[in-house]
């Protein structure tokens, strides 16, 4: 497997981890059952629940079977994809493994380590369940080789309620131009840090965001397909568009993650924070109810999706138990167990809304109509190596403001590890 250096130091340093998973993935199976290990990082919160929900469904369906939960906490899953180099470099795959769905297989399929599921799609009726946008991003020279458990939204504007009252902001903004006012008029009353910002991936959410709404929906998935350059001047205006939005953010950003910015909305001192719907789920559990939510203005009718995946391993020592947890994964019951407890939404689009709270119901609705776009940070439109460069590149960027050096790391990382022509 192609890793990044960083990563693959990582795994090395991760070897007594690594020791304590594998050995918990070679448990002698009970009687009359045959375990399957399930890597994952949902280790606490709603994560956990969503996970504890779907095996629920699994323990019903696949009674032959009993899961063995291979959950490694920490690092917002980055600590988890560090034990599964180190595994997969030991030829020692789990029976399964959490990705997220997209382009971020990419290294996996190109070393040959997964098992095409094609078979099972057809087997299982998921390519008329899925939306056919899901579908073709799934779909890696013909054959489609893991099985999404949820759909995230990636392009939610959240906000205060009480904030933008008190600056008179009474309707939510649909323009870029419509945004940066309503920006200006929460600076004017007060308001010293209108839009809330962490680091690392956020700021790429962020970003891309607003290049949805610079660029629509073609050229955004152009960015990544290759047909739209990271050069010229529509990119140029969208950085400098991106700088400006960057002034209406908390300086310390780089010291925050997403929950210290969440953390800013819910006290009163920002007004909105760009950030995924498991934002909703956090809020609702944190017990803060005065928030609302919209579209990224400029987005219109665009729904940027992320989607946590699983996958059939080559080597996988328990290869049929893992087809019947697939199969689980992908069943409308399965996902609506799931993702009601993770504050996601089903892939499927014929799963019923019962159960679903008001945010998932309306994001629901959004999935079946929507224009479909892939996000690079969560792996649905790059690689890791590319969101890598990325995300070193916006690092910078948030330190120094350089335009025309942004621009030029952007478009080198393209020529890197996107797309060859």
């Amino acid at each position: 497997m192609r890793l990044s250096r960083r990563v693959a130091a990582l795994a090395v340093a991760f070897g007594t981890m690594f020791a304590t998973v594998a050995c918990s993935g070679s448990e002698e199976p009970g009687e009359g059952t045959k375990k399957v290990e399930v890597f994952t990082w949902w280790a606490d919160g709603g994560e956990k629940a969503g996970l504890d929900g779907l095996v629920g469904v699994f323990k019903t369906d696949c009674a032959d079977y009993e899961f063995l939960n291979g959950a490694v906490a920490g690092g917002a899953g980055s600590n988890a994809k560090q034990v599964l180099a180190s595994r997969l470099q030991q030829n020692d795959p789990p029976d399964t493994f959490q990705a997220h769905a997209g382009a971020e297989l990419s290294d996996y399929i190109n070393d040959d380590q997964l098992e095409d599921l094609s078979a099972q799609y057809t087997e299982w009726g998921l390519t008329n369940a899925f939306p056919k946008g899901l579908i073709d991003n799934l779909t890696v020279g013909g054959k489609i080789y893991s099985v999404p458990a949820n759909i995230h939204r990636a392009n939610v504007l959240w906000s205060n309620k009480t904030v933008l009252a008190k600056a008179g902001i009474t309707k939510d903004a649909t323009t870029l131009d419509g945004f940066f006012a309503d920006l200006d008029k929460l600076k004017a009353a007060g308001v010293a840090a209108p839009l809330a910002l962490g680091k690392d991936w956020t700021q790429q959410m962020l970003f891309e965001a607003l290049l949805i709404s610079k660029l629509g929906p073609e050229k955004f998935n152009g960015l990544w397909n290759g047909s739209t350059p990271w050069t010229g001047a529509e990119m140029t205006a969208a950085i400098n568009d991106y700088k400006r939005l960057l002034t209406y953010t908390n300086k310390d950003r780089d010291t925050f993650d997403w929950t210290d910015a969440e953390k800013l909305l819910m006290d009163g001192k920002a007004a909105y924070q760009l950030m995924g719907d498991w934002e909703a789920a956090d809020l609702d559990a944190k017990g803060f109810k005065d928030y609302g939510w919209s579209v990224f203005p400029g987005n219109g009718n665009v729904f940027q999706w992320l989607a946590d995946s699983f996958v059939l391993p080559k080597g996988a020592k328990n290869a049929d138990g893992t087809k019947c947890w697939l199969k689980t994964v992908g069943s409308a019951t399965g996902q609506a167990a799931f993702n009601q407890k993770k504050g996601s939404i089903p892939a499927r689009t014929d799963v019923g809304t019962d159960g679903f709270p008001a945010y998932q119901q309306a994001a629901m609705a959004d999935w079946k109509t929507a224009t479909q776009v892939p996000s690079c940070p969560h792996g649905s439109a790059c690689a890791q190596t590319w969101q890598g460069a990325v995300g070193s590149a916006q690092g910078k960027f948030s330190s120094d403001g350089d335009v025309a050096a942004l621009q030029t790391a952007l478009a080198s990382a393209a020529a890197e590890f996107g797309p060859k022509k």
